[in-house]
């Protein structure tokens, strides 16, 4: 994406390998038993969630429904509400405006890096979060235990993020206090959190983690998040 079109979404900044795997410990020989029907999915986001600048296969969302039904569980194609440069509110009103089922099997939420790029308030982020968990978990159907917060990775170690002119520490330390909060009311609420953000950094060194943009992460990094978040899934289903 140009650079212009960078700035505005935000970062809008705002995934499969073959695994077999049959729900068994070395001294277990009962196999685990998933849902017989296709889960429905809902992922819900910004840049980060659509796969800005890499084909929609290659998003997470679509990344994990592979990976978690290459392992039992059988995932339908994840219906996707996120758009590039939506901030937490944006996010909610795009919500909103969707004639959505009233219940999903699977709810992902990865938010707050647009919010951080525009330097809005870390306060007004904690609110605006703790609702959308609320409307997570309610499209969840009140169940806490199907519903997987991602953090937000550090777009400043991407080619764009060196070249922004705002420095990479100063990027950092602004993502970490934006995930502090969406850590401590994912916990707080009995939610999974999966951190991505370390990851993230890799971008740094390893080109390939970097979409064509050179801002949004590749197929690759994506391919990464699933490997982390898939796991937790499979386990609630257990």
């Amino acid at each position: 994406m140009k650079l212009t079109a960078a700035l505005i979404l935000l970062i809008a900044i705002t995934g499969c390998e073959k695994s077999s795997t049959k729900g068994m410990s070395k001294t277990d020989t009962t196999k685990t038993e998933f849902p017989a029907g296709q889960l429905s999915y809902l992922a819900l986001g910004d840049s980060y969630t659509i796969g800005e600048a890499v084909a929609q296969s290659s998003c997470f969302p679509q990344q994990l429904s592979a990976r978690l039904s290459g392992q039992g569980l059988k995932v339908a194609a994840p219906k996707i509400i996120a758009k590039t440069g939506w901030t937490t509110n944006e996010l909610q009103a795009g919500i909103a405006a969707e004639a959505l089922p009233a219940k999903y099997d699977i709810v992902t939420l990865l938010i707050g890096v647009n919010n951080q790029y525009r330097g809005n308030s870390v306060a007004v982020y904690r609110a605006e979060f703790k609702e959308l968990l609320q409307t997570a978990v309610a499209f969840a159907g009140g169940n806490k235990k199907h519903v997987f917060v991602v953090s937000i990775p550090d777009w400043g170690a991407t080619p764009f993020g060196k070249q922004s002119g705002r420095g990479t520490e100063s990027i950092a330390k602004e993502i970490d206090a934006f995930n502090a909060v969406n850590k401590e009311e994912t916990l707080a609420a009995g939610i999974s959190y999966t951190d991505i953000t370390p990851g993230s950094k890799n971008a740094a060194t390893d080109g390939s983690l970097v979409a064509s943009d050179g801002l949004h992460p590749s197929g690759n990094m994506y391919k990464n998040w699933v490997t982390l978040l898939a796991p937790s899934i499979l386990k609630a289903y257990q």
